[in-house]
């Protein structure tokens, strides 16, 4: 008996449908809350940025108990004048932009802090890594890059917004994946 080559490679390819029916598609723009600070802000995925970022001011490290901690303000607005410890989990190199770089410098990149932070958009919940800076001449505070992305199995629609709608997760650390 001769196999016809049309549905055997048909067959190939079932297996990559499941894969794709797994990930949320988000939009352009998404809500997000910051669970443990319970404060919701609309943040921008953007798939050309590797590391996910949140506006802070006032950024300082320090120590604790001999572990490495940084405090911060929310450069959100005036609302937030509350200082935020958090655990310092790494400190992560950045290049920096064309305008920004001075040649008379040796650095073409910056250091910034970098903390694990759970986030909640639609129902996923996930612990993700943001570095800290400040982004108020930004419209959005908060930018989820291409790691964190991955970590909320997102497809990114860039003509959508809000897709996934307001936050709504069990907003519990330990169900963060």
């Amino acid at each position: 008996m001769r196999l016809k080559p049309f549905p055997f490679l048909l067959l190939l390819f079932i297996p990559g449908l499941g894969v794709a029916a797994e990930k949320t598609v988000y939009g352009l723009n998404e809500y997000a809350k910051l669970a443990g600070i319970d404060l919701e802000v609309a943040a921008k995925l953007d798939t050309g940025a590797k590391t996910a970022s949140l506006s802070a001011r006032d950024i300082k490290r320090f120590k604790r108990n001999g572990e490495s901690w940084v405090r911060f303000y929310l450069a959100i607005d005036t609302a937030h004048s509350h200082p935020i410890e958090r655990p310092l989990a790494r400190v992560s190199k950045i290049k920096r932009r064309a305008g920004d770089y001075d040649p008379d410098e040796d650095k073409n990149y910056t250091a910034r802090p970098v903390i694990a932070l759970d986030i909640c958009m639609g129902t996923a919940l996930r612990s993700i890594e943001v570095n800290l800076t400040d982004r108020s001449a930004f419209q959005y505070p908060l930018l989820i890059g291409s790691e964190a992305l991955k970590r909320f199995d997102a497809l990114v629609d860039p003509s959508l917004k809000y897709a996934a709608g307001k936050p709504a997760c069990a907003t519990d650390a330990h169900t963060a994946e």
